[in-house]
């Protein structure tokens, strides 16, 4: 009789087929070279800053003048510098939110900060120092605008697009270009023409991944930093429309609070079960967009609300260490810097997202596993407390793993079950509560082929 670790993806790997036709088609989809940079850079933040900052809105009136963008002072120095300390690798600027004021130079319209009292190009600005910083640079562009009055006809394309153009040539390398599903309820019933704008994108910056309303990379369906118990990157390719992603946006300033939870029916995305159900499947990984405080803008009504290094790292592991990309929003104040609460907490971040990582006991490359590999077992030098392990698959070869324990090996030799888990995808990062053990063992349960892992850690 099989003993339990003797259960495992070599032998009946727990009852699925671990080859054959299926699952060939599944291990087919495999990320394009722009998101396998992603994964290998996931945690990233966004910066909403623009006409809402002075007015105290989160979506605008529609009604503003560039007169109302009152800001005389810009810290981009001090941005970079409290987000390059949260660890992040990028940063997305809302270049144009719903209100449709423009943070560039533009010459399309003159709703834009170049004549309003500031007068500076302030997307210029961002990017410079971005690359200044070492840091990668993204836009946001709100496909809905309030205040365009073609918007609602078949020019708004054009507009829509000139201004993209303008974005995509003007400011350097663009890794990430970001569209909104959010339309205000009483909007004027506009088809936006997507295929059009990913068309401008892939010509201009062909290294950009297009995110949410765009073909890769899927928003994870909330705004409160929750991910699924399987976040799987292999999903359905109807998941791709931009239409469905709108329709599950938000549709007015109230739904804020409802954004903070998933929808019961989106819980598997990505199972065989699941998959078996579509002839079209597509590599589409989850991001988890969430901001530093309540709601996206600042206000000082919200600055007792900003979230502490503690939860922004909790956040963190339940996104980048759940085979997600974390997008995390920093919105500066009407000062022009980011506040001081939010400069603290992105720091301490940094500084959690180090600590980490910084007493390796083990970390190892495996590389594609055979027959033999059903369980491998570590072996420490002593007795070790470990507080984390990361496992990594070779997402290059898709994401194979479906099931998974950890064991601990205990100075008697016996092996205690530490973590049970299922998909891992670009990342898992497990958390331990200082675990006494000399050894450990990793058994992959449940897979779609021989498994492919890149590197497993074990960390103090």
């Amino acid at each position: 009789m099989l003993n339990s670790f003797d259960k495992n993806w070599t032998s009946n790997n727990n009852g699925c087929e671990l080859g054959g036709q299926e699952v060939e088609r599944l291990i087919s989809v495999r990320p394009s070279a722009a998101q396998f940079r992603l994964a290998r850079k996931p945690f990233y933040c966004f910066v909403h800053f623009g006409m809402n900052t002075c007015t105290g809105r989160e979506w605008g009136a529609g009604v503003e003048t560039p007169k109302d963008f009152n800001i005389q002072k810009i810290k981009v120095e001090q941005w970079v510098g409290a987000i390059k300390s949260a660890g992040a690798t990028g940063l997305i600027l809302t270049c144009k939110h719903h209100d449709g004021f423009c943070l560039w130079h533009t010459k399309y319209t003159d709703f834009s900060v170049e004549n309003s009292p500031y007068k500076e190009d302030i997307v210029k600005k961002v990017a410079a120092e971005c690359k200044k910083a070492g840091l990668d640079f993204g836009i946001y562009l709100s496909p809905w605008d309030m205040h365009e009055k073609s918007y609602g006809t078949p020019q708004y394309n054009n507009y829509f697009c000139d201004q993209l153009t303008e974005l995509l040539i003007g400011y350097g390398e663009i890794f990430e270009v970001w569209f909104d599903g959010a339309k205000g309820a009483g909007a004027k019933d506009f088809t936006y023409d997507w295929q059009r704008y990913y068309k401008i994108v892939r010509a201009l910056q062909p290294k950009a991944n297009i995110a949410i309303c765009g073909p890769d990379i899927r928003w994870v369906g909330n705004e409160g930093g929750i991910t699924r118990k399987s976040e799987f990157s292999v999903v359905p390719k109807y998941l791709q429309s931009a239409e469905s992603t709108a329709k599950d946006s938000q549709h007015s300033e109230a739904q804020a609070k409802k954004m903070q939870h998933f929808n019961s029916k989106t819980a598997d995305l990505g199972s065989r079960k699941v998959l078996r159900q579509f002839d079209e499947l597509c590599w589409y990984p989850a991001e988890v967009d969430v901001s530093t405080r309540n709601g996206w803008f600042w206000n000082s009504k919200t600055n007792g609300s900003v979230k502490s290094g503690k939860r922004l790292f909790d956040i963190y592991l339940n996104s980048v260490g759940n085979n997600c990309t974390l997008l995390l929003n920093v919105p500066p104040t009407n000062k022009g810097t980011v506040h001081r609460r939010e400069v603290r907490a992105l720091a301490a971040l940094g500084k959690k997202i180090n600590e980490m990582t910084a007493k390796p006991v083990i970390v190892q490359s495996l590389g594609e596993l055979c027959e033999k590999d059903g369980y491998i077992d570590f072996e420490f030098s002593g007795e070790k407390r470990l507080k984390y392990i990361i496992i990594k698959e070779d997402i290059r070869f898709s994401q194979r793993v479906e099931k998974f324990d950890i064991y601990l090996k205990k100075a008697n030799g016996k092996f205690k079950k530490a973590y049970g888990g299922t998909v891992i995808g670009a990342q898992k990062i497990i958390k331990l509560q200082n675990a006494k053990c000399c050894g450990a063992r990793l058994i992959i349960r449940q897979s779609r082929s021989s498994p492919v892992i890149s590197e497993i850690g074990f960390y103090e």
